[in-house]
């Protein structure tokens, strides 16, 4: 019976996410509450259930918070501004060039860990080019979506936040073995943006060279006008004279997160703290950074609360465990030891039907415990379903920031999902090649 509500409780949290009925922090506080209540446990037993819970999860929501505003606060201040001017001047005329480039400035802008930031920065800047040259714009979605996924894997960027939390393990410890993989993955993805820039280049001199059937003429025609008033907006906020300065405290955040000497939340408390004032002097300056940016720093801090209560109380009540030993009494046993694999190898389709949080929330913990309870490493298991599903975050229906990408290109989600799917599938499965060569996996 505890293993019956347990999936049942799984599976509405999944469905009602799936649906988009219930927002992320609902399903995870409500729906195993009921749960717990259903099998028998009193609401003084589930109270402390969630205490335990919530523990487990606070250094990474501090994280979360703190991170969010200080990348932020850096994107205000145009620290990333150069590199991305540069880029672009560099890949001017070169359709292999602007496919590398688009790479290199994905990159650097997600590294706040925002997709909707990422692509406000990089679509303007870079749609203009590719309709010039007769590049699909479809082409720039997926190597943005691709190198922004690998950038990913940062701590204080949702997946690994979220796979810290349901194994109870700081974030900055699950990203440093991943280093090494995003290392790869990027030198992967600029040789695949190289492939796909030359098979660009055959369609523009074969087809001819117009972008007319890709994007409208309406959204060419006002691009150019949007990005200019985007760029005023921001001109406020640029900090210029002190990009080195800026540059040293981020490196220096970068540097000591790797290190390891002092806990990742605290770090971003102290170059907040250190770089808020420094470009923002006056009060009031500062606490409109801090409101411009609270939303996205909130939100996540919230879901991350929330999954904390479903852990909690999961793991409370015995359900996931429950679970884990009714699954293994099912599946084949040959299956079992290799069930993270399979998830992982399916990691990306799970994107088409699965949100991040029901990925992370209701199917990593269950898949956990069944291949550890078979010797299965807890984190290697961890590792083997984020790198497998990680790839495939820009290629998801359930990703807001793509649908902002969607709508600032012009494009088609149908589409799109047409273009990259096949080719983010596949860049996932090499990519746990590679992991597991690197000896992560």
């Amino acid at each position: 019976m505890l293993s019956i509500i347990g999936i049942l409780t799984i599976g509405v949290i999944v469905a009602l996410l799936i649906s988009g009925r219930i927002t992320p922090i609902v399903g995870l506080v409500l729906v195993p509450v009921i749960g717990a209540l259903l099998t028998g446990f009193s609401v003084e037993a589930i109270g402390g259930f969630f205490n335990e819970g919530i523990d487990s999860v606070i250094s990474v929501v501090i994280m979360f918070i703190f991170a969010i505003l200080f990348f932020g606060i850096m994107q205000d201040t145009g620290l990333f501004d150069p590199f991305i001017n540069r880029v672009i001047s560099l890949t001017r005329g070169s359709v292999v060039a602007v496919a590398v480039g688009t790479v290199a400035i994905g990159a650097v802008t997600h590294l706040d860990g925002s997709g909707a930031s990422t692509f406000l920065i990089t679509i303007p800047a870079l749609l203009p080019i590719y309709l010039k040259l007769g590049m699909s714009p479809y082409l720039l979605l997926l190597l943005v979506g691709l190198s922004a996924s690998i950038m990913n894997m940062v701590p204080w960027a949702g997946p690994i936040g979220r796979a810290g939390a349901v194994l109870g393990v700081d974030p900055t410890e699950l990203w440093r073995p991943l280093i090494p993989v995003q290392i790869s993955a990027m030198v992967l993805l600029i040789g695949l943006a190289v492939f796909l820039g030359l098979r660009e280049k055959k369609r523009i001199a074969k087809r001819g060279h117009d972008a007319a059937d890709q994007v409208s003429e309406e959204v060419a025609a006002t691009l150019d006008t949007a990005d200019d008033e985007w760029k005023d907006e921001k001109d406020d906020l640029r900090r210029p004279k002190l990009i080195w300065l800026n540059a040293l405290i981020a490196i220096a955040v970068v540097v000591t997160l790797v290190w390891g000497i002092i806990p990742s939340g605290f770090v971003f408390m102290i170059a907040l703290s250190i770089a808020l004032p420094l470009n923002y002097p006056k009060v009031d300056q500062q606490m409109d950074r801090i409101k411009t940016h609270a939303p996205n720093a909130l939100m996540m801090g919230s879901i991350i609360l929330a999954a904390g209560s479903f852990l909690g109380i999961m793991n409370g009540t015995g359900m996931l465990d429950a679970i884990a030993v009714d699954m293994v009494a099912i599946l084949p046993a040959f299956i079992v030891p290799y069930l993270h694999v399979i998830m992982g190898v399916f990691g990306v389709p799970f994107d088409l039907i699965l949100s991040t949080d029901a990925y992370y929330f209701a199917l990593l913990p269950v898949v956990e415990q069944i291949v550890s309870a078979n010797g299965i490493d807890s984190i290697t298991a961890a590792y083997t379903m984020i790198i497998g599903n990680i790839i495939g975050t820009f290629v998801s229906p359930f990703s807001p920031a793509l649908w902002l990408a969607l709508g600032l290109a012009g494009l088609e989600m149908g589409k799109h999902i047409r273009y990259s799917f096949f080719w983010v599938w596949g860049f996932s499965i090499v990519l746990m090649g590679v992991a597991f060569l690197l000896g992560v996996i």
